[in-house]
Parts: structure tokens; sequence; C-alpha cells
């Protein structure tokens, strides 16, 4: 995966296509209290009004308008050395 390709500038740039007549602002920059995720509000004003996305930072680095799957428990085993 390319760095560029899923920063966070790269992500506002797909989802709210921002102009200089139009841009886009982060209002909110927060780690959520469960998971410690990181996540970023950012607006931008369309012509049908104000449009607001939640951006997610994931552990590659990269941002989603989905959050980063939580862990979950798993079961494994260890080799027991004969």
């Amino acid at each position: 995966m390319h760095t560029d390709e899923k920063s966070l500038h790269w992500a506002v740039d797909k989802w709210l296509a921002p102009t200089p007549a139009m841009p886009a602002r982060v209002v909110r920059f927060c780690r959520s209290e469960i998971t410690r995720a990181r996540y970023v509000c950012v607006e931008a004003l369309h012509p049908g009004g104000m449009l607001a996305i939640i951006f997610f930072r994931h552990e590659d680095g990269s941002w989603n308008v989905f959050p980063p799957q939580a862990k979950r428990p798993s079961m494994g085993f260890a080799r027991i050395a004969a």
C-alpha cells in the first residue's frame, strides 16, 4: 500500500472534494476511550449544506471512514518441547 494513497489528506479529498471556495476543516480530533483509536471529524460546506465525515486511523497508518476492527481474543497453542 502506498501511504500517500490512504493519508488523511487523500481521504478528505476523496470524500469531501474541498475547493478554495468550499474548504474542509478539522473540527474534532480525539481518541476513543475504549480502543484508544484515533479519529478526526472533518466538515465541508457544500451546496446542499454542511457535510461532516468522521475518519478513523488504522494500525497500518491509513485513514478510513470505517473504524478499525476490534482486536478479538484468540486461542493458540504453544509447542511443548519433549
